[in-house]
């Protein structure tokens, strides 16, 4: 089957690509850039931006289903950035779909949807957990937009599911880990309250699984069809626990200090301020909403996604760490470049 992923250079994307094309899959990525890593595997690389839709009619030209992972991502930027790139690019991709007759779309969501401010989750699924509201981040914002539109574009000629990974990590992880490990080594790590909040987490190897087990059994009418599915390691572990293991799986400092929730909340608030009235560079090292989803409860049942596409986590926790910390020592053990 040809298939087209978008975002396919990025951590998960390339994950994705490896997987299709392991499973005798064409595959076409819709990136803003060339990634060479995508070359040794035959991917056809197609460069171009989610919100001009005729580029991503034609990037779909001749595929039988979509894999939607691209996305803008992070804490800061403006609201129209966000809303270019996840809501119209996520419109894009369905009047593509429409356009060309594609029937399968897997689309890459967040749990970060059904965010409301320190509301704890504790074994959540899509049934019992509401989307959030009142979001004080564009991403959560416009991620929730996009998900209900791939969700009631679900149909007998388009199959539609979306799935929330929760906080991806592992080998080739460019993303979460060098952010930890900077703030390590700087000495401005801390957990925001007192750390002792259990959350979830996912494996590379498993985020990519999800996606093949939701792709394998979505059809019109399937039970995945038209829903969305939280999707983890399933194993639910303090913020300590996890943050100290990633960072001791490549040799970077442990993290102890803590920050009370108030402040880190007040200092988000401040910190919002000062980068939109100045405005200062990069993201802002805390906002709102990173102080209220640090310090909260959130893990997730995998039953449904069980249930109804077979998905069973492949590699634990401690197999991934071990994973990672093999990977770090035969790069060469730098702790402050994490690959």
């Amino acid at each position: 089957m040809k298939i087209l992923v978008t975002g396919g250079g990025g951590f998960l994307g390339q994950a994705l690509c490896r997987g299709l094309v392991a499973r005798g899959h064409e595959v076409v990525s819709f990136n803003r850039g060339l990634y060479p890593a995508l070359e040794p595997l035959g991917v056809i690389q197609l460069r171009g931006d989610l919100a001009d839709r005729q580029a991503v009619i034609d990037a779909a030209q001749g595929c039988e289903a979509v894999f939607h992972n691209a996305a803008k991502a992070g804490a800061w930027g403006s609201y129209e950035s966000y809303h270019q790139a996840n809501v119209v690019g996520t419109e894009n991709v369905l009047a593509a779909c429409r356009a060309h007759g594609i029937g399968k779309l897997v689309y890459t969501s967040t749990p970060s949807v059904t965010h409301r401010a320190t509301h704890p989750v504790e074994g959540g699924t899509a049934e019992t957990v509401p989307y959030g509201e009142g979001f004080k981040a564009a991403y959560a914002t416009t991620k929730t937009i996009a998900e209900k539109a791939v969700l009631a574009a679900n149909g007998p000629d388009l199959a539609t599911v979306a799935l929330r990974p929760r906080l991806i990590w592992g080998v080739g992880d460019n993303q979460l880990l060098p952010r930890l490990v900077e703030r390590a080594n700087s000495g401005r790590l801390r957990f925001v309250g007192d750390g002792h909040n259990r959350i979830d987490t996912t494996y590379i190897d498993n985020a990519a699984q999800a996606h093949f087990d939701a792709f394998e059994h979505l059809a019109p009418g399937a039970p995945c069809a038209g829903r969305a599915y939280f999707i983890s390691n399933g194993e639910p572990r303090t913020v300590r626990e996890t943050v100290n293991g990633l960072l001791a799986a490549v040799g970077a400092p442990t993290a102890d200090k803590t920050l009370p929730f108030r402040a880190a909340y007040a200092i988000g608030a401040v910190c919002e301020l000062l980068w939109t009235l100045l405005p200062l560079k990069g993201e802002p090292p805390m906002t709102r909403f990173l102080a209220e989803q640090l310090s909260t409860t959130h893990w997730y049942d995998m039953a449904p996604a069980r249930r109804d596409f077979g998905y069973v986590p492949q590699v634990g926790f401690d197999e991934g760490l071990a994973r990672v910390r093999a990977h770090h020592a035969q790069a060469g053990g730098a702790a402050s470049t994490p690959t």
